[in-house]
C-alpha cells in the first residue's frame, strides 16, 4: 500500500536536511507533492495581515497561473502580459525593485535584445467605461530592443520563453532571500519579510530550456544554494523529470539526500531514497523500460505510460545519433503512432480525467515498446547452452 503526498511532505520535512533532491516521472504527482508540502508548512489561511511573514517559498505550475495574456483582439497590437495581484510578485517588485535584475537574468536565458518592460501605475476605463486605476508592475510588454519608441512591436513572446520570464522573477527572489538570511543580524537586514522563512521549494523549473541552458540553470541554482549559510537555517527540496538537470544538481551540491518519487498502482506513492546521479542509481533508460515491461505484464497501462515510452524513445535516439525519435518508429506506420505518442503524452486533459486507455492503445503501447527492444540492439540476457 502506497503512501499519501501528505505522509511523503511529512517525511520531507522529518528529514531536516538541507538540500533534498528528487526525481520523478511526469504524472508522478511531484506538484501535487509541492502544494501537499505548502499546506503541511504554511498553509492559507484568512488570519493573515499585513505582518505576515511566509515560511516557504515556492516554484511550481500554479506559479505560471499567476501570469495570462491579454492579446488586444480588437486591435492586435498592444498585447502583454499580465499578472494577477499575488504575494509573489509584489515582494520581487513593489518591495524590493528587482525588476532590473529580472531583465538581466531572463536575457541571459533568452536572448540580450529581448526586453520586458513594465507598466507604471495609470489610469484607464473599465467595460462599463468606469474610471479605474491599474497599479504598477501588473503588466508586462515584450519588444526587441530596449527602447518601446523605437521597437515599437508589442511581442507575443513564446510559452517556452514565457516561463523562463517568470523563472526570472523567482530567481531573483531567491538570490535575494539567500542574501538577506545571510545577514546574521536580523536587526541589519534590508527587509524583515524572509525573517520565518523556512523552506524554499522548486519543482521542475524551467523543462523548455535547451540543454545548455538548463546546465546554466542548474548550476546556478546549486550556487545559491551552496551561498545560503547553514546557520540561517533555509531548507532546499528540488524536484525534477530531467535526468540532465538532476544530474548537474547532484554533482554541484554536497551533502544532499536524494529520493525517486513513483506513483504506484494502487493510486498511493513511494519515495525510495536513491544513491548516485540518474545513471548510478537507477539507470533512466532501463528503469523506464521495466516500469513499461511491468505494466504491460499486470495490464495496468494508464495515459502517462505513453509519456515513458516517448522518453524511452528519445533517450535511444539521442544514444544512437538519430535527429528525431520519431525516426525510430515502423516506418510504414511511423506518421499514424508519432500522432498517438504526440496527443497522448502530452494532453493532461486526457491524463487526468480518463487514466484507462483504451485495449487498442494498451496493445500500442506493448507493440513500440517490443518494435524499440527487437529493432535498436537493447541487450538481452540468453540463457547460456549447456
Amino acid at each position: 500500500m502506497g503512501q499519501t503526498l501528505t505522509n511523503i511532505a511529512e517525511k520531507l520535512q522529518n528529514a531536516s536536511k538541507k538540500v533534498q533532491l528528487i526525481y520523478a516521472f511526469n504524472a508522478s504527482g511531484k506538484t501535487r507533492l509541492s502544494r501537499a508540502f505548502r499546506e503541511l508548512i504554511d498553509p492559507k489561511t484568512e488570519e493573515r495581515d499585513d505582518d505576515y511573514h511566509p515560511k516557504l517559498l515556492y516554484y511550481n505550475a500554479f506559479t505560471e497561473d499567476l501570469f495570462y495574456w491579454d492579446n488586444d483582439l480588437t486591435r492586435d497590437t498592444e498585447r502583454k502580459l499580465c499578472i494577477q495581484p499575488n504575494a509573489f510578485t509584489k515582494s520581487a517588485f513593489e518591495d524590493l525593485g528587482l525588476d532590473r535584475d529580472v531583465i538581466t537574468v531572463f536575457q541571459r536565458y533568452t536572448q540580450p535584445n529581448l526586453t520586458p518592460i513594465f507598466n507604471e501605475e495609470y489610469k484607464t476605463k473599465d467595460k462599463d467605461d468606469r474610471e479605474i486605476i491599474v497599479p504598477a508592475f501588473s503588466e508586462v510588454i515584450f519588444t526587441l530592443g530596449q527602447d518601446p519608441e523605437t521597437n515599437p512591436e508589442r511581442l507575443k513572446i513564446s510559452k517556452g520563453e514565457e516561463s523562463n520570464f517568470i523563472w526570472s522573477i523567482f530567481y531573483c527572489l531567491l538570490d535575494q532571500v539567500v542574501s538577506t538570511r545571510n545577514i546574521t543580524e536580523v536587526d541589519d537586514r534590508e527587509t524583515d519579510q524572509f525573517n520565518d522563512l523556512e523552506y524554499v521549494f522548486i519543482d521542475d523549473p524551467v523543462s523548455s530550456l535547451d540543454e545548455n541552458h538548463l546546465i546554466q540553470l542548474a548550476v546556478d541554482v546549486a550556487d545559491r544554494i551552496k551561498r545560503s549559510d547553514t546557520v540561517n537555517g533555509l531548507k532546499f527540496i528540488i524536484t525534477t523529470h530531467s535526468p540532465l538537470f538532476f544530474n548537474v544538481l547532484f554533482n554541484e551540491l554536497n551533502n544532499k539526500t536524494c529520493y525517486m518519487l513513483k506513483r504506484l498502482e494502487d493510486g498511493g506513492f513511494e519515495l525510495e531514497a536513491t544513491s548516485g546521479d540518474s545513471n548510478h542509481s537507477f539507470s533512466y533508460h532501463l528503469y523506464l523500460k521495466q516500469t513499461l515491461e511491468e505494466a504491460i505484464a499486470a495490464d495496468k497501462i494508464e495515459r502517462y505510460h505513453f509519456t515513458l515510452l516517448r522518453n524511452l524513445y528519445e533517450k535511444t535516439s539521442n544514444f544512437l545519433g538519430y535527429p528525431r525519435w520519431s525516426d525510430l518508429l515502423p516506418g510504414d506506420q511511423r506518421l499514424y503512432f508519432n500522432r498517438i505518442i504526440q496527443f497522448t503524452s502530452h494532453n493532461t486533459l486526457s491524463s487526468e480525467a480518463i487514466a484507462e486507455p483504451s485495449p487498442q492503445e494498451k496493445q500500442t503501447v506493448k507493440f513500440l515498446l517490443d518494435h524499440l527492444c527487437n529493432n535498436y540492439s537493447y541487450w538481452q540476457e540468453e540463457t547460456p547452452n549447456v
